[in-house]
């Protein structure tokens, strides 16, 4: 089954990041309720890997998406709507036998008891991807290669494929891996398989709740310990914020995209009070512990790939970890004070600003609909 040669260069390359992932044509509804209560839908796009690269190029970095659609309307639909973004598309298969995904959803938060989603993805373009049919030398032409959990259960060739990617390799990118686990897609599947994934990353992105919920492991200093490989991992607490452990580690893994897979040999907290300098780690790792925003939500979706965005752009530019976890919550409080997945970022420098506030302001910020307006300075935005 061929696959990349070990070595890949993209010392040289000018692409920031490479997605790759399914993306979806999404069926938003024009009011709230039930499915079969909804008269009517608005059409959007969905992908995780897709809402990052588009998150990243409207934050001004060169992002490509590589993914697979059917040869049909919704097809071009996507690709164009991707590409409008800024995001480098070329690599995109179609397939001439297998549709484009689609899937319709309710209005209410994905974590309600009432939210309803209704895929139509089975037997899709992308289901369709693996390590015979993916172009390897558009894939490891970025610094960074983010990847996601929800790839890996879309098929067999899919996790296949993943494997592949996430394979220890001299040369290969900095591997970015959002668990991103969603039941749905492992009824009758073993979901643990995104903790061998997740460990063959550098930088992984994994939430609490759905670490308890996929692995059965519970709280951030043990799902570290699940996960000595990576050299960051990010453990997404909610309305707690997000707590980062950070450290050397060895082998040939990847390339340095802005420090992300290094740091100091030593233990302590940033961003945090002194109730948190306890959270474990092991033996070399920082701990960086940065408290959630207050946010006016008005649709809770599509945060967590914003998240994952501003992090990854504040990594690329070499901030602090600090600064990097804020720069995610800035992104993900953009997306959720809007109705849809996709908005457009606040101006870096606006971005700047409200992420090197001294920890009393942060904790005061509370963020509305139309805070990321550029001539929106950092006093003017409402405190709690």
């Amino acid at each position: 089954m061929p696959g990349p040669a070990a070595g890949t260069a993209h010392a040289a390359t000018t692409t920031d990041v490479v997605c790759l992932g399914e993306s979806m044509v999404t069926f938003l509804p024009s009011q709230p309720g039930r499915l079969a209560d909804v008269p009517s839908f608005g059409r959007g796009i969905g992908g995780a890997e897709s809402n990052v690269a588009c998150a990243l190029a409207a934050a001004g970095h060169r992002a490509a998406w590589v993914g697979r659609v059917g040869a049909d309307g919704f097809g071009d639909h996507l690709v164009e709507t991707i590409a409008g973004y800024g995001v480098d598309t070329s690599a995109v298969r179609r397939d001439p036998v297998r549709p484009t995904g689609i899937y319709f959803r309710t209005a209410t938060d994905r974590g309600a008891g009432a939210h309803e989603v209704a895929y139509y993805r089975a037997g899709s373009a992308a289901s369709a991807m693996s390590p015979s049919n993916v172009p390897y030398g558009e894939v490891f032409a970025g610094r960074i290669l983010h990847l996601s959990g929800i790839t890996a259960a879309l098929s067999a060739d899919c996790l296949e494929l993943l494997r592949e990617l996430t394979a220890p390799r001299q040369g290969r990118p900095l591997v970015s891996f959002d668990v991103n686990h969603r039941p749905h897609l492992w009824r009758g599947g073993d979901a643990s398989v995104l903790l061998e994934l997740a460990r063959r990353a550098d930088l992984v992105f994994v939430g609490e709740d759905e670490a308890e919920e996929a692995w059965g492991i519970v709280g951030a200093e043990a799902i570290r310990a699940a996960l000595p490989e990576p050299a960051v991992v990010v453990v997404k607490r909610g309305s707690a914020g997000a707590t980062v452990f950070s450290g050397l580690r060895p082998g040939p893994r990847s390339s340095n995209a802005g420090g992300a897979e290094s740091g100091p040999a030593s233990r302590s907290t940033e961003g945090g009070g002194a109730e948190d300098a306890a959270a474990g780690a092991g033996s070399g790792d920082t701990v960086t512990v940065v408290p959630a925003l207050h946010v006016d939500v008005v649709a809770a979706v599509g945060a967590g790939d914003a998240f994952a965005a501003g992090f990854l752009s504040a990594t690329l530019r070499g901030l602090p970890v600090r600064d990097r976890v804020r720069h995610g919550h800035l992104m993900a409080a953009a997306v959720l004070t809007v109705p849809g997945d996709l908005t457009e970022p606040p101006a870096r420098d606006h971005a700047d600003r409200l992420a090197a506030l001294d920890d009393g302001a942060w904790g005061r910020l509370r963020l509305g609909p139309g805070w990321t307006a550029a001539d929106r300075a950092p006093e003017e935005v409402r405190t709690s």
